[in-house]
């Protein structure tokens, strides 16, 4: 057995690697982020993760890059002197 090809009702079933690229008919181009011979996760450039039946999952290699993701930024919370004279007054 071939270490990315499992065997599902007789068929082989085709489990990408972590990283690859790929699109999905409903959801568009998404990069891998896990998989095994019964779920793949994929997450979407547009419509954040989705986990998937493998056997089940249609899914075609892509040429597509990965976007570029921007880092949320966090507020760093008020100083805790302001913020108590602050609700005091």
């Amino acid at each position: 057995m071939r270490p990315h090809a499992f065997f599902f009702s007789g068929e082989p079933v085709r489990v990408f690697g972590i990283g690859d690229r790929v699109s999905q008919p409903t959801y568009g181009a998404g990069t891998v982020s896990a998989a095994n011979e019964y779920h793949t996760t994929i997450d979407f450039d547009d419509h954040g993760p989705r986990t998937f039946a493998t056997p089940l999952v249609k899914l075609e290699r892509s040429a597509t890059t990965a976007p570029v993701k921007v880092k949320a930024t966090r507020r760093k919370a008020a100083p805790r002197r302001a913020a108590a004279q602050v609700a005091q007054s």
